[in-house]
């Protein structure tokens, strides 16, 4: 049974954040912040456990703010798809301005499950990644969530199935400014592009590809056109479906593909797979709301 989400206390909070209203103006020198942990999902994994150790944020007078967090294991990663989120700070007051950037930082005691076996995810030395800046408006509040990305993060040599690392690949989105693309793929679509689908609930039945902008030529993770995101589809008994959230406002281009998408090849090159993409259309995220995109034969053609 997956465990409910939690919002849990920071243990420790940095000093050096300024009092409520300090500015000679009349007006307030401190905003809010509050961060989520979400996952661009994969597929082909059971579980994916990471030790999240803490949160820095450098502040726009180069204090660095450090949470402390304190979970009673490590967070499965699949357990924060579609949507989900995992609340590390909440409605913190904090420094308004400009902050260069925020690092999530994780400890060694990762595994990623698959098939019932359970594998070290090991990681480079700095265990640290950092995202882009954000802005705390003065007097005002920002939510923000950053998307940890499994499917880039974790590598596999092709020449070793047992041995898995740790490169962790996160976006950070603003969530006022979001928006998520949801849709079906039909079975005879599955069928024709997945040739070794045995049962919809069991088998690997394809991913949807989002690249940023119109009118895109989609390619695989690691090449020059990259995705901003994949996600797969699942298979709920009923319907095959997709949805991949926290999406900046703009235009897409969606597609569909049934190949295998590998992040590195053996020797820790970006490997360049060759996928055959179908279904491609253009797709407009806006704030607050769901675009659909379905797949189906005729889409295809």
């Amino acid at each position: 049974m997956k465990r409910s989400i939690q919002i849990f206390a920071v243990s420790a909070l940095a000093a050096g954040i300024a009092a409520c209203g300090g500015s000679s103006d009349g007006g307030s020198s401190t905003g809010s912040v509050s961060v989520g942990l979400t996952d661009a999902p994969i597929d082909n994994a059971d579980a994916v456990n990471i030790e999240v150790e803490a949160l820095v944020l450098q502040a726009p007078d180069g204090e660095r703010l450090r949470y402390e967090f304190d979970f009673p294991q490590p967070l499965n990663l699949l357990e924060l798809q579609g949507g989900a989120v995992e609340a590390l700070i909440q409605d913190e007051e904090v420094p308004a301005g400009e902050y260069n950037w925020m690092r999530l930082e994780v400890g060694t005691n990762n595994t990623i499950e698959i098939d019932g076996a359970v594998y070290d995810l090991t990681t480079p030395s700095a265990r640290g990644v950092q995202t882009s800046g954000f802005i705390v408006p003065a007097g005002g509040e920002v939510a923000l969530t950053i998307d940890f990305d499994v499917r880039k993060s974790i590598v596999n040599p092709q020449n070793d199935a047992t041995v898995y690392k740790l490169k962790p690949v996160v976006r950070l989105v603003d969530n006022s400014t979001v928006g998520t693309i949801s849709g079906t793929v039909t079975p005879e679509l599955i069928n024709e592009q997945c040739t070794d689908v045995t049962t919809m609930e069991e088998s690997f039945i394809g991913n949807v590809y989002v690249h940023k902008e119109y009118d895109q030529v989609p390619d695989d993770i690691g090449s020059e056109n990259e995705p901003l995101v994949v996600v797969p589809v699942t298979n709920n008994g009923t319907e095959s479906t997709y949805t991949a959230a926290f999406i900046p406002t703009g235009e897409y281009t969606v597609s569909y593909s049934c190949g295998d998408d590998f992040v590195e090849t053996a020797d820790g090159q970006p490997a360049d797979d060759d996928l055959t993409f179908v279904g491609m259309q253009n797709v407009e995220v806006n704030e607050g709301e769901t675009s659909i995109a379905n797949f189906d034969t005729q889409v295809a053609q």
